[in-house]
């Protein structure tokens, strides 16, 4: 690390300073398309070796597949089990580089990676035995890089750590080690780390098409750069280079067609939604694996930022920018966490927190004989004209990847350079990390202990330069750092430093730069006003602008993180299954909001109702609570609407519904006051 410049060690350029680099630079030796984790990792491997590197991405960094993964850092057991029974080498090769990989990205980003213990549970006597042989295996593979050592537990142990397990027929477990980190932060602390090498990097930037030139010595026409549109401005502009690098995931056709139309596709897009539920669901610190589900995957049960991730699926599908998870996967997936968890644990499709789906960008190998068969590690291709391409793989490889595509490019355009210098190359954030370091924010900076942690795990050593940034509460405790919601310990200011880590819409922010959206939309939804109104005063955005960007991230979260899947569970078409009593009780409980028997209640009869037990709820957050029940959006919940509420609530498709909560807490409130007795105190006439 001592050896390699890194010309903005102390400040990123801005924005606008990259694209003017793009621009005014004559001509690149590295000109990589895709800001995800291999087009990142190969723009870092390239300006390491001191090469001129510039990287553009059409859309945000990660903000396709690579901040949409299981957050795994692993080297595939399933694969090595492959590998055994078929006795394939290639597929035991795979999980060797992996594995060496894994512990590599630990090492070099510790602030946002860890290892993680996940249970594998036995239900039968004869599977503990071959189940822990593989892992073995998978150990012995690893060696002195095996994170550590699997064991095995009895019944009562494996309850004891992970107390949600179903106990019928359960005979032991197997605990081993994978690592887990921040996909969309990882993504952007490698993207960041190229740039303070040097690298030309820009967000938004979107390539028209491909710039080619005749060599004078065969006459073939060769790539030579390609033409870029700034998205935010429309600018148009050309960027020479060398050579081009095609790292763009599900969309690597789309460029290979750019360069030679006659080209067919290889990428074979497959979906995978994983869905988002409360952290009581699982132990904070050991994940579940289901090794054999109903469709023959693995499904991950994994704690993650203090909630439980479950997934994934595998559907063919369609390459689009804009996935959508459907209801059908989201179902598929909470009927295989049922089957692993107690009966006294109910799973409800309320719980769902927010879900997504990512493409994995499967691949068919140009090179070889039979292009049907999808190639199970990733390929990379020289085309005639010299457009290098690299695709498929995996996210933990994505290292291994890049310095394999690095040195096809430095061959095939001669660039010199020298070998990859990445591996035990700290990232962003990683050089002045240590696990107590949130210490030191709390005690310099006064701030919450949780919020601290967070942005120690989140910024490394960068987190000093965030907390700096966080303005004062006016509160006794904590001294700096106004949250964006309550129950998340996001701040004001990283909304502020997301500016610098090159944010341009409120969707980086509450996507990849925060993890907001994935974690719980409806906290994301109710932070949105609070960063468009800090982004705007940053980016000096106009109010039109500002209505804009408030509702495309809106649409993001209602289309993309499962918003639209969670609204639709309680929907005009809902049915009442409620039991005789139970719509007495409720329809009694209506009519104590209803005092005028209208049929309806509005913010009004709630405030009403509130003051009599002397409770407080700002009028907006009163609005916003009717609203999610006021089906036909006229601004007041008919008695029917709230029959359909507590139906839904009681088949679990709702959970944590404030109306349902605040109506009977403020009746369990009246009832115990009694009636208010209407004598004079000193009993007269």
């Amino acid at each position: 690390t001592g050896e390699l410049k890194q010309p903005f060690k102390d400040e990123l350029p801005t924005r606008q300073a990259q694209l003017s680099t793009l621009q005014d630079t004559e001509e690149f030796d590295v000109l990589v398309v895709g800001g995800g984790a291999t087009g990142s990792g190969c723009a870092l491997d390239a300006v390491t070796r001191n090469l001129k590197t510039a990287l553009v991405e059409r859309n945000d960094f990660s903000s396709g597949t690579s901040s949409r993964s299981t957050k795994l850092i692993h080297g595939g057991v399933r694969y090595l089990q492959k590998a055994i029974m078929k006795l394939d080498y290639e597929q035991y090769m795979m999980v060797k580089e992996a594995l060496h990989e894994r512990s590599n990205l630990l090492d070099i980003a510790p602030h946002l990676s860890a290892p993680l213990p996940i249970m594998l549970p036995v239900y039968k006597w004869w599977q503990l035995p071959y189940y822990w042989a593989g892992i073995k295996m998978y150990d012995l593979v690893a060696g002195g890089q095996c994170l550590k050592s699997s064991y095995v537990l009895s019944k009562n142990k494996a309850l004891e750590l992970f107390p949600m397990l179903k106990k019928d027929k359960l005979v032991g477990a197997i605990v081993y080690y994978d690592g887990q980190h921040n996909d969309a932060r990882m993504n952007l602390a490698i993207a960041l780390t190229a740039a303070r090498h040097g690298a030309a990097i820009a967000n938004y930037t979107e390539v028209v098409h491909l710039l080619k030139k005749t060599d004078a010595g065969t006459g073939k026409e060769k790539v030579c750069g390609a033409r870029c549109r700034d998205v935010i401005t429309g600018n148009e502009f050309d960027v020479r280079a060398k050579c081009v690098i095609n790292a763009t995931g599900p969309f690597t056709d789309s460029l290979r067609k750019m360069d030679d139309g006659k080209n067919t596709n290889i990428c074979q897009p497959s979906a995978g939604v994983h869905i988002v539920i409360p952290g009581y669901y699982s132990p904070d610190n050991m994940g579940l694996l289901d090794p054999a589900t109903s469709d023959g995957r693995v499904i991950f049960f994994l704690p993650w930022e203090k909630m439980t991730i479950a997934g994934t699926t595998d559907t063919p599908t369609d390459i689009t920018a804009h996935p959508i998870p459907r209801e059908e996967d989201i179902n598929f997936i909470l009927n295989e966490v049922r089957n692993y968890l107690s009966p006294d644990v109910e799973v409800r499709r309320g719980d769902v927190l927010a879900a997504w789906s990512g493409i994995r960008p499967l691949v068919t190998d140009p090179n070889s004989k039979d292009t049907q068969s999808i190639c199970r590690n990733h390929i990379v291709n020289v085309s005639d004209s010299g457009l290098v391409t690299i695709a498929g793989g995996k996210w933990t490889t994505y290292r291994s990847m890049a310095e394999e595509t690095l040195d096809a490019a430095v061959a095939a355009h001669r660039l010199g350079g020298g070998p990859s210098k990445t591996v035990g190359l700290v990232l962003e954030g990683g050089q002045d990390w240590s696990p107590t370091l949130y210490i030191r924010l709390v005690q310099d900076y006064g701030l919450e202990n949780e919020v601290a942690q967070h942005l120690a795990a989140t910024y490394g050593g960068k987190a000093f330069d965030v907390a700096k940034m966080a303005r004062v509460t006016g509160k006794r405790w904590p001294i700096v750092g106004n949250r964006l919601v309550s129950e998340f310990p996001y701040i004001e200011s990283e909304v502020r430093y997301a500016v610098k880590e090159y944010a341009c819409t409120a969707i980086d922010v509450i996507a990849r730069r925060t993890r907001l959206g994935f974690l719980n939309v409806q906290a994301a939804d109710e932070a949105l006003p609070r960063i468009v109104d800090i982004m705007g005063k940053m980016l000096d955005w106009s109010d039109k602008k500002r209505t804009e960007e408030l509702e495309a991230a809106k649409k993001f979260l209602y289309l993309e993180m499962g918003y639209r899947s969670r609204s639709e569970q309680l929907t005009g078409t809902t049915e009442i299954t409620l039991d005789t009593q139970e719509v007495a009780k409720y329809t009694n409980r209506f009519h104590k909001f209803d005092k005028d028997s209208k049929g309806f209640i509005t913010t009004v009869d709630v405030q009403r109702v509130l003051q009599n037990i002397s409770v407080q709820i700002d009028e907006n957050a009163l609005h916003e609570i009717l609203n999610e029940v006021d089906l036909n959006k006229n601004g007041q919940v008919e008695l029917n609407e709230f029959l359909q509420l507590m139906s839904a609530v009681k088949k679990g498709q709702v959970s944590d519904s404030r109306l349902a909560i605040l109506m009977k807490t403020a009746e369990e409130s009246l009832d115990l006051r009694g009636p208010v007795t209407v004598d004079r105190s000193g009993g007269g006439v």
